[in-house]
């Protein structure tokens, strides 16, 4: 296969096998020796459903030729068959225009520890048990420079044994974690709100307490604020648990192009839209001064308790500010296994995505900055026709409407493994992986399971719950009024 330690950086080399480095619980590094024949058999029934599916689609292709035919013979079928060439030529011509943007991008260069700025690093932890013992070694291990480095975590009120755990770090840290310890649950945003206010340093830096980093990936991540218009930057996510199952198998190769190329691409026109809560970084003068409207932030009229890493790089952005992806600067964490809690997760992203492009909406077509804003213009309307425009209650209207069933389901597939060519290819190119197949796995597991997504999240945007916590119950106001609202009070 390939030498992944390589390959994180765009660099493979050929061997018999993997060397997988990824940081231990506890800072240090394992080396995990993966053989050609893991996930083989996986991966062999992969090709064999994919070759089903693309057989079938080429026997149904005439009936679906004959469909459309028909389609054009009514208003409303001519009318979205133009609507979806449109589109599918909309989204061809912005699929190219940022595979040129990936081609030409780099990571900034990595600073000498004289050019370091101080830094904060804060890691906020709601019962999280030994994980979050695991993410401050790996802090600690950090080669960012002591002196400039400062450490602080979160206990937001855990009811199990986080903060022991949190202790037994501070213990073997000769005092270089500051523990802040709330005595009951506030929400990330508070955590993180009181942690900012007392740190110390001119960049503050976000972790996830289940994510670890190599001893790399601070200094990478604080790289680009050499700049002085860089206002945030993204780290790049990785999946710690990806042998767990095969949801983490595919939410691997997900991240990949995910971060990869969506982010990249955004990074090269200076505006990636959400920095994640698992490794980001802010530039403190960038957000200061918007901190105390972040942590009231309320939509439809009820605390926003979800989404603060979207929520926070819309300030950066609205504030004049680049926001950049760093592509060597790497974090591992910790993803949902089992179909139940990948949905949670989903729904929360989708819900604050929902949210935060509303707020959005307000400032993008303004003058928010000096130079270009045709990038985050194209990128805001391709966020938005995905999200106002759900694939899945269109799909609907046509099985319902034109099409037999069998023909339906054979095309939409069909056609979901023509769109995963493109991770598909991605991962291949930068990984140079047979793991590239699950992308055609997620593929297919999102048309079938994970369609009602976004859908449901627009049907129940001001649902703030953090899905798995403990939240407060959510209002009992229809979409509708709430909407109204909303937009009056825009």
């Amino acid at each position: 296969m390939f030498d992944f330690r390589k390959s994180l950086y765009g660099n493979a080399a050929s061997s018999a096998s993997a060397d997988i480095y990824v940081p231990r619980f506890g800072g240090a590094y394992a080396d995990i020796r993966l053989p050609l024949s893991v996930d083989s058999g996986s991966k062999f029934c992969i090709i064999l459903v994919i070759a089903a599916i693309l057989y079938s689609g080429f026997l149904t292709m005439q009936d679906f030729g004959s469909v459309i035919d028909h389609m054009n013979t009514t208003s409303s079928g001519t009318v979205y068959l133009l609507g979806m060439r449109a589109l599918l030529f909309l989204n061809i011509a912005v699929f190219l225009w940022r595979i040129l943007l990936v081609m030409g991008y780099k990571p900034a260069p990595t600073l000498a520890d004289s050019k370091l700025p101080r830094c904060t690093v804060i890691i906020p932890a709601y019962n999280e048990g030994k994980c979050v013992l695991k993410t401050l070694r790996s802090v600690l291990k950090s080669d960012y420079p002591i002196e400039k480095l400062q450490i602080i975590t979160v206990n937001d009120g855990s009811k199990d044994d986080t903060l022991m755990w949190m202790q037994q770090a501070c213990d073997n840290a000769d005092g270089r974690i500051e523990l802040i310890n709330f005595t009951r649950n506030r929400g990330k945003r508070a955590a993180l709100y009181d942690a900012i206010k007392i740190s110390k340093g001119s960049i503050i830096v976000t972790i996830d307490s289940d994510s670890i980093i190599d001893r790399h990936t601070l200094r990478r991540l604080v790289s680009p604020f050499i700049d002085p218009q860089v206002g945030a930057v993204a780290g790049n996510v990785r999946v710690l648990n990806r042998r767990e199952g095969i949801i983490p198998k595919m939410l691997e190769v997900s991240f990949a192009f995910s971060f990869d190329f969506i982010r990249a691409s955004q990074s090269m026109v200076n505006s990636v839209f959400c920095t994640p809560g698992a490794l980001s970084a802010y530039r403190k003068k960038a957000i200061s001064k918007d901190l105390k409207q972040w942590l009231e932030q309320t939509f439809f009229s009820k605390p926003a308790t979800i989404g603060e890493d979207r929520a926070i790089t819309n300030i950066v952005l609205r504030n004049g500010y680049h926001v950049r992806f760093q592509s060597n600067s790497v974090v591992y964490t910790i993803v949902p296994t089992c179909y139940k809690q990948l949905c949670k997760m989903y729904l929360r992203w989708a819900r604050s995505n929902v949210r935060e492009t509303f707020v959005m909406a307000k400032f993008i077509f303004k003058k928010f900055r000096k130079g270009s804003r045709i990038g985050a213009w194209i990128n805001f309307f391709m966020s938005s026709i995905s999200m106002l425009l759900p694939q899945a209650a269109v799909s609907a209207f046509l099985a319902t409407a034109f099409f037999d069933p069998q023909v339906y389901i054979s095309q939409v597939a069909f056609g979901t493994i023509l769109a995963s060519t493109l991770p598909t290819a991605f991962y291949i190119i930068r990984r140079r992986s047979s793991d590239a197949l699950w992308a055609y796995a997620y593929g297919l597991f999102w048309m079938a399971a994970l369609w009602w997504i976004t859908m449901w999240a627009l049907i129940t945007m001001g649902n703030g719950k953090w899905l798995t916590r403990d939240m407060p119950a959510d209002s009992r106001q229809t979409i509708a009024a709430r909407i109204i609202n909303f937009l009056r009070a825009a």
